[in-house]
């Protein structure tokens, strides 16, 4: 019975490790949906990378009527394309209103123009960057 019970409860906290781990390292696996991160905050963005796939860093906000225009192609690329995952990189703190410059996310990547772009290969190595990058995604549209 107690051999049981230990067994058990090791088998429960090696589930709950790995869960952890994965949830704290991104997401291992191409989810459904563009997923949004950082919300102002700093981020890794690597943490964010999926083996295998290529993947688009979107760095946006709600108040970018240009990112607002460029959304639904990045989210129709995310459904349409299993090799690319599309990932939404919102610049703004919570509350803020107007494009937030001032953001630790802008400051971590310098950003001064949105939508900004950040592409990486399957292997994980950034490949594309801003004008560059938005001209890569943008040839992927058509």
């Amino acid at each position: 019975m107690k051999t049981t019970s230990l067994i058990s409860t090791l088998g429960l906290l090696t589930v709950l490790a790995f869960t952890t781990s994965a949830t704290l390292a991104g997401t291992a696996t191409k989810p459904a949906k563009p997923e949004r991160i950082a919300f102002g905050q700093e981020v890794d963005i690597t943490q964010y990378l999926v083996p295998g796939k290529t993947v688009v860093f979107d760095f946006t906000s709600e108040y970018c009527p240009p990112c607002r225009a460029i959304a639904p192609h990045l989210d129709q690329l995310h459904a349409n394309r299993a090799d690319v995952v599309v990932v939404k990189v919102d610049i703004n703190r919570e509350g803020h209103k107007g494009i937030d410059w001032e953001s630790p996310v802008a400051d971590q990547y310098k950003l001064r123009s949105i939508p900004h772009f950040k592409v990486y290969n399957p292997q994980g190595k950034l490949v594309a960057e801003g004008n560059a990058a938005r001209e890569m995604v943008s040839a992927w549209f058509e």
